[in-house]
């Protein structure tokens, strides 16, 4: 039996759950504007954990989501999840922040394409089967009227994440659906990590970093 800690922390939902077997016993979240992760995160791991009648002694793994987002977020999601896993001595395991968005969709035809905002015109993007296959890996892309066009011309395609709203301004096309307000949620992480950790595919605690996939630029403040 498997006990999964899983954080998701890559946008505004501060997103925890407790699994078994790869199924979400309890979930835990919140999407503040505010990013109110460090107050949060601690608070919702220990609520998750009474919630299921656990202790902390009999988790047998954390997961953690990865990236790509925004990147405070994701330093104190993983920071969080290290810290666990050097106290517990249990392994660290890493799940992909547009995999686990994509699950939120169930089709049986067509194309996912979970898309986190990357400010301006840009999004941070993946493009999956209906089976979840990787059919194009995680980039920076800036959005114009021809963004996944050749997509679009073969099937529905349908679009996820807080990308959406400025995809919608973008992209005319009778193929592309867009899912609003929906954001990656530690909900979807329960399967995708028990996966992982059956295969043993953990990561280094001391070296892990979260996938970024651009350097942080610190912004002057408007005041």
């Amino acid at each position: 039996m498997a006990i999964l800690l899983n954080i998701e922390t890559s946008t505004t939902n501060c997103s925890v759950s407790l699994s078994k077997e790869g199924e979400t016993l309890v979930l835990k979240e919140d999407n503040n504007v505010n990013y109110s992760h460090a107050e949060s995160l601690h608070v919702f791991i220990d609520d998750v954990i009474k919630s299921a009648k656990l202790t902390l002694k009999e988790i047998d793994a954390i997961a953690v989501s990865k990236g790509p987002g925004s990147y405070t977020g994701l330093r104190i999601g993983v920071s969080a999840a290290k810290g666990l896993c050097y106290a517990l001595n249990i392994p660290l395991i890493s799940v992909s922040t547009l995999n686990a968005l994509a699950h939120q969709v169930k089709i049986n035809q067509g194309n996912i394409v979970p898309m986190l905002d990357a400010r301006r015109l840009e999004v941070y993007s993946a493009i999956y089967s209906n089976s979840y296959a990787e059919l194009r890996n995680v980039e920076a892309q800036v959005l114009d009227d021809n963004s996944f066009s050749e997509y679009l011309e073969d099937g529905k395609v349908y679009f996820i994440g807080n990308g959406v709203e400025k995809t919608k301004k973008m992209i005319d096309h009778p193929n592309a659906v867009f899912v609003e307000g929906k954001l990656p949620s530690a909900n979807e992480m329960s399967f995708l990590a028990y996966q992982k950790y059956k295969k043993s595919d953990i990561e280094d605690v001391a070296y892990f970093e979260p996938f970024y996939l651009k350097d942080f630029i610190a912004l002057k403040s408007k005041k």
